[in-house]
């Protein structure tokens, strides 16, 4: 029986470990935390991630927990269009879920051949003729494969990719789910979901499911944002972070205000954005008989301007899983790295091309002659992945 380390339990760490398990593998499981902790705030899917989900069989779980969230257009701060709602160029809605929603989907996925491990803190990772292994200065976990999906600043991709590292993309953003026995009444003239953005600043907003509603939508329902600013972290307690967020967007259109007026202190997650650079020359290292495999923001952290982190996980663990059904695991690696290497680059390109969007620009820190569209279309180009051999 072939095993695996996978080291993280976030969306692609258990998408691996649970498909890694299903096909006959014995699968441990190291998460950094004294337990699995679900993510916090909400999701948005886009095709490619629903189709990487399809191919791993988990597009089931979606079922009853996923809320379609149509093209709505974008406006400005005060409400006036800057691309009408229309025909999108993506070709399905992406959908919204709770990230708790889909952690429970995927722990069911896992079986009984996970061994999952908490507690443990990976710190070092080794590359010689032995079988990889990583250790967190007391153990040393040693597999046929070790999967790295321990974030951006993944210890694993620090010891194979040296020269990699997370760089900050200007920007801070926000994360939030406000209960529905919180959130606030949407006037009759303002869609469940939208988009609004200045040159620096934006904000997107969507319904989790339907307020009262007990079949469709999320178990654990609401209104899910996202807020995007120029600048760095901020150092300040959550309750000075959301004091910022309130003044910052107080004079923007309905419901942004209210939202955030709704909004506590303990829903924000606040989050850095920014991305590797370069990205590692491979995201496959053979060691020994086995090797090393990274994926999601080990592999190729990028701001979230696309909404596609989770999405290229899914699609990594897809195409991983894809190409060790058969044959022997050097050549599997190496064959997972050209293809996601690939597809990833062209997907960064099209994310630069987003940021490019929200960059102040002039004096009076306008939009300038940059066209909205193109998040549209960056979006749509983003999404084109068809299956796992499709790079």
């Amino acid at each position: 029986m072939r095993t695996a380390v996978v080291v993280g339990a976030g969306i692609g760490g258990l998408a691996a470990a649970g498909a890694l398990a299903r096909t006959g593998w014995k699968v441990t499981l190291l998460e950094r935390d004294d337990r699995l902790r679900p993510g916090r705030a909400g999701l948005i899917l886009w095709p490619n991630g629903v189709r990487a989900l399809r191919s791993l069989g988990l597009a089931g779980g979606l079922e009853g927990i996923a809320t379609a969230v149509p093209a709505a257009g974008i406006r400005r701060p005060d409400g006036q269009w800057l691309v009408r709602p229309g025909v999108s160029e993506v070709e399905s809605p992406p959908v919204v879920v709770h990230r708790e929603d889909l952690h429970d989907a995927f722990i069911a996925g896992l079986g009984d051949q996970v061994d999952i491990r908490s507690g443990i803190e990976v710190q070092s990772a080794r590359v010689t003729r032995e079988r990889p292994a990583v250790g967190d200065g007391r153990v040393m976990f040693e597999a046929d494969l070790v999967v790295a999906a321990d974030g951006p600043n993944s210890a694993i991709r620090r010891r194979l990719a040296p020269a990699t590292k997370f760089a900050s993309a200007g920007f801070a953003a926000w994360r939030a789910v406000i209960p529905w026995y919180r959130a606030p009444e949407l006037p009759s003239n303002v869609a469940p979901h939208g988009e609004s953005m200045s040159s620096g600043h934006r904000f997107v907003w969507a319904s989790l499911g339907e307020r009262g509603s007990t079949g469709g939508g999320s178990t654990r329902g609401g209104m899910y944002w996202v807020a995007t600013v120029p600048g760095a972290l901020r150092p300040e307690p959550p309750a000075g972070q959301l004091a910022l967020l309130r003044r910052w967007f107080a004079s923007w259109h309905p419901p942004i205000p209210q939202l955030l007026e709704a909004t506590e202190a303990g829903d924000l997650v606040q989050e850095p954005v920014g991305e590797l650079t370069p990205l590692p020359e491979t995201f496959g290292v053979p060691a020994g008989p086995g090797g090393y495999a990274l994926i999601g923001d080990a592999a190729h952290a990028m701001p979230h301007h696309l909404a596609q982190g989770a999405c290229l996980a899914l699609e990594d663990v897809s195409t991983l899983h894809s190409v060790l059904v058969n044959g022997a695991l050097a050549p599997a690696l190496q064959e997972y790295s050209r293809v996601r290497r690939a597809r990833v680059s062209r997907v960064l390109l099209q994310s630069r091309k987003a940021a490019a969007v929200l960059q102040p620009r002039g004096r009076l820190g306008g939009l300038g002659r940059v066209n909205p569209r193109t998040l549209d279309k960056a979006a749509a180009a983003a999404t084109e992945w068809a299956g796992p051999q499709s790079g």
